[in-house]
């Protein structure tokens, strides 16, 4: 029996999406809610309630410590004139803390200085922990990692520090594109233009050049040295992760198995590649320019919530855009050559120095060591290249960037540009395959770096490539007998990122 509802604008929602048999039909709902707001039916505490209660009581029927772990949290969908300000609020605790508040929403306030407002009561109410990761900054249009405030005056100093406080780990590539660099912002990199995404805001609005170092994490951990050196804040030390934003339910973040971010746009009969992510004024996106990215990476020591949320806590975590290699860095002056190829590898990074996400404090030392192991995918590609990324601030007050090659497969050699020459591609495009008879299975080194100033603040972190590979879209081209236009990227060289090590003068 079908029951009608009083609202209307309910009654239009329960349709699109019980009634109707089409994706577009569906993603007109969402749409509407997203751009509208919700009606003030939902905004009801008791429906409201109802939903937290459903989803964190799901929450621990699954949780199985040391097994599977489910932790509780939800988004917080700030977006502005459509620029994303999204953040994932995840919490330390169990339902029965958790069932205590009602997740603040964009419709309580769309600014993250409330967010924080907000986590902090949870925590003095409940005596709880949580944090807050911000999202792929690259849709943001300049407003993820400000340099000023709204009204263009300089950033609080509450602010500065409540953003330390609260945001210790950033998303850094996801579906919507990857987020550690820029071609703009770093133009003597390489690598910088990967899975690119810098066409505007959700709502179409044009990006400009000058909006894009504060959507980068690269250009951000530089900021946050200015912010350290001339407001005694870094509001932007945080580590690197990686996720999907899929609206899928599904961890399909291979390129043998990507399964779109999501059906909405996408008709009946048709192939994903002509759909559209998103449709602003003037910018369409088409789906394949979507990644299929990427997976967070914890360095935790055990496989329950609370430490899972610690190591996010204390930054030991690490991105990559897919595959499920293992990359390890410490720092530290305590560390003897051989060191990265010992069996004790964890145990010596941890007694020498810190770990990823960890700080280094200097004075008159000579430059800190660096460990570094990374480790293929056991079903995917050899490895490539292990970089370091270095940024500094000299005492005229600019940041500058350098990428290191610091270890790599096979016998060649950094050339007199300080460029190391390609490893090749084994991929066959039309059938989609690749082969491991190039790159390393392991790749370990310990790192000195030959430019180092004490006097200077600084950040470390590793970047390691895999050797070229596939690209989803050449899956589909393979399996689906179709063609693709030439501008489609059929393969690339996948990769991870880890959080920094800083390093402060004394």
């Amino acid at each position: 029996m079908r029951h009608s509802l009083k609202s209307e604008r309910l009654q239009k929602w329960r349709d699109g999406l019980l009634v109707s048999k089409t994706a577009a039909d569906r993603q007109k709902v969402a749409m509407d809610g997203i751009n509208n707001g919700w009606p003030e039916e939902l905004r009801d505490p008791v429906i409201r309630g109802s939903a937290w209660e459903y989803l964190t009581n799901s929450a621990e029927r699954h949780n199985q410590p040391g097994k599977f772990t489910a932790l509780i949290g939800y988004e917080w969908t700030s977006w502005p004139g459509g620029s994303n300000l999204h953040r994932v609020v995840i919490f330390k605790d169990d339902a029965e803390k958790t069932q205590q508040i009602l997740p603040f929403s964009r419709d309580d306030s769309p600014r993250p200085e409330d967010l924080w407002k907000f986590l902090a009561g949870y925590e003095q109410k409940t005596g709880g922990s949580v944090l807050a990761i911000p999202h792929n900054g690259n849709l943001s249009n300049g407003l993820m990692f400000p340099l000023l405030a709204e009204d263009g005056t300089p950033l609080s100093d509450d602010y500065l520090s409540e953003r330390a406080r609260w945001e210790p780990v950033a998303e850094v590539t996801q579906i919507k594109g990857d987020g550690e660099t820029h071609k703009y912002l770093s133009p003597n990199d390489e690598f910088a233009d990967y899975e690119t995404w810098d066409f505007g805001n959700f709502r179409g609005v044009q990006k400009t050049d000058d909006m894009l170092q504060s959507e980068y994490a690269r250009s951000a951990l530089k900021l946050g040295l200015e912010f350290k050196s001339e407001r005694g804040v870094n509001p932007y030390k945080f580590g690197m992760i990686g996720a999907t934003d899929s609206h899928t339910a599904l961890a399909t973040a291979d390129e043998n198995n990507f399964y779109d971010k999501h059906s909405g746009g996408m008709e009946p009969g048709k192939t994903r590649w002509k759909g559209h992510v998103g449709k602003g004024r003037e910018t369409s996106i088409l789906g394949f320019l979507m990644a299929a990215s990427g997976y967070a990476d914890v360095w935790a020591n055990e496989n329950t919530r609370e430490s899972i949320w610690d190591a996010m806590k204390r930054k030991e975590v690490y991105a990559t855009t897919g595959p499920r290699m293992t990359v390890r860095l410490f720092g530290g002056w305590d560390y003897a050559t051989g060191d990265a190829q010992s069996p004790n590898f964890a145990s010596i990074g941890y007694a020498g120095g810190v770990p990823m996400g960890g700080d280094l404090t200097g004075g008159d030392r000579d430059a800190p060591h660096f460990l570094v192991a990374a480790t293929k995918d056991p079903l995917g590609a050899n490895l490539d290249r292990v970089q370091m990324v270095k940024g500094w601030r000299t005492d005229d007050g600019k940041t500058h960037e350098q990428v290191y090659n610091i270890k790599w497969a096979g016998e060649r050699t950094i050339d007199t540009d300080s460029k190391l020459p390609a490893i090749g591609s084994t991929v066959n495009v039309e059938e989609a395959t690749y082969s491991n008879s190039i790159g390393s299975t392991e790749l370990s080194t310990m790192w000195t770096d030959p430019d180092f100033d004490a006097a200077q603040h600084a950040f470390y972190y590793v970047r390691v490539l895999e050797i070229p590979t596939p690209r989803w879209t050449a899956y589909d081209v393979a399996f689906f007998k179709t063609g693709m236009a030439p501008i489609v990227k059929m393969q690339h060289q996948e990769r991870a990122y880890t959080s920094p090590i800083w390093y402060t003068p004394k």
